[in-house]
């Protein structure tokens, strides 16, 4: 098989869309898939596969996500070359857009993953009214592919409830050994200076969309007692960064900036809670993390993460943008030592039974249905 893979982000990016594409197009070269990415300019240290670089410039709603100002027929001569038997268009923009016509153009089949509740952004950012024109645009686009991948039946019960069809799961997947508890390290305490008796952590794009007055409200509104026990770690980066770090200059918090790698995972397992106030994930890569780290996690009751977390077993859920929500179940968490170490175990057992080599052989074999429903059309 030969597949063109288009996207608008990609690593070394950091968002949780660039990481699933790339342990993708890892995934698809080890199960011998000739794959050809189409994607704006990007460093390409590491990649054997064979690349299309567009140029590009950053999407206003999110910068890390690059809107491509491709050379069409540049671009199509390499696809001709290239000679890809199906095609992956997993953001609905300019490269998007590329995929999409030329599949229309040469009859090559096409699929489609959606990653990103966009029309959810629209409000934070006042943008709430543009919601009819962009589901209206997002029908558009995807009504052509043949199957359209969503990450989670909350995300497959929205899109189908404005009229989309022809839609499948596609999971996420973890890696077990990446993210473990065993990855617990006395030296991050150390290298922050943290004292406190509990360790909170957070992990995210600091944008809006991911509630972070919500998350704020929930640091300072921690009763006295149990809020000089608790010490906060925030990993990562965005627009509100200078902000956040601002209005939680009184709080026992941390701002790490983005990490990766073994510092990350070590974050991760150190951590006695995963907090995560976000209601507008179609999945949630950074729950999935946790857990697999042996963390459990506190989560809203809206948006993909709800399919991860199972309430009282391996975390909480929470009412969404309701603070207090998110404090009483800490404070919960808190009295019962047991029952936060019977979810730690339960977290990672869970974890365990997500692994990537499963939910990407799953969406390789959607692939080669496509493919056998093309062909079959073919000869009817």
């Amino acid at each position: 098989m030969k597949l063109a893979l288009f996207t608008d982000t990609y690593e070394p990016q950091v968002n949780g869309v660039a990481k699933t594409l790339s342990r993708l197009t890892s995934f698809l070269q080890s199960q011998h898939v000739d794959v050809m990415l189409i994607s704006p300019v990007l460093s390409q240290d590491g990649h054997s596969m064979q690349t299309c670089a567009l140029p590009s410039m950053p999407f206003f709603l999110y910068p890390e996500c690059r809107i491509a100002v491709p050379n069409k027929s540049a671009l199509e001569k390499a696809l001709h070359s290239f000679q890809p038997d199906l095609l992956h268009v997993a953001t609905p923009f300019n490269t998007g857009w590329c995929g999409l016509h030329y599949g229309k153009k040469s009859g090559t089949p096409m699929v489609a993953s959606y990653h990103t509740h966009f029309d959810k952004y629209l409000a934070y950012y006042r943008l709430d009214f543009f919601s009819p024109l962009l589901w209206k645009y997002m029908r558009w686009f995807h009504e052509p592919f043949q199957r359209i991948f969503v990450p989670s039946a909350e995300t497959q019960s929205a899109l189908s409830s404005h009229g989309f069809s022809n839609i499948h799961i596609w999971s996420r997947g973890v890696d077990c050994t990446q993210y473990s508890p065993s990855k617990h390290n006395a030296s991050i305490r150390e290298k922050y200076d943290i004292e406190e008796k509990y360790l909170f952590m957070f992990a995210g794009r600091l944008a809006p969309e991911k509630d972070l007055d919500t998350l704020t409200e929930i640091i300072t509104s921690l009763p006295p007692p149990l809020q000089e026990e608790v010490h906060w770690i925030i990993v990562g980066d965005g627009p509100c960064f200078k902000e956040m770090k601002q209005r939680l200059r009184s709080s026992k918090a941390t701002f790490t900036g983005y990490l990766s790698g073994e510092e990350l995972a070590s974050t991760y397992a150190s951590s006695d809670l995963f907090v995560f106030p976000s209601s507008t994930e179609t999945f949630g890569n950074v729950v999935l993390e946790a857990m697999a780290s042996g963390t459990p996690a506190l989560v809203a009751d809206k948006g993909g993460v709800t399919g991860i977390v199972t309430h009282g077993e391996t975390g909480m859920i929470c009412e969404s943008r309701n603070a207090q929500s998110f404090v009483e179940s800490i404070q919960t968490v808190c009295a019962h030592k047991a029952f936060l170490e019977k979810m730690s175990t339960n977290a990672r057992k869970y974890a365990l039974s997500q692994s990537w080599s499963t939910i990407l052989g799953g969406l390789l074999i959607q692939y080669e249905e496509v493919l056998f429903e093309k062909r079959k059309s073919y000869t009817a």
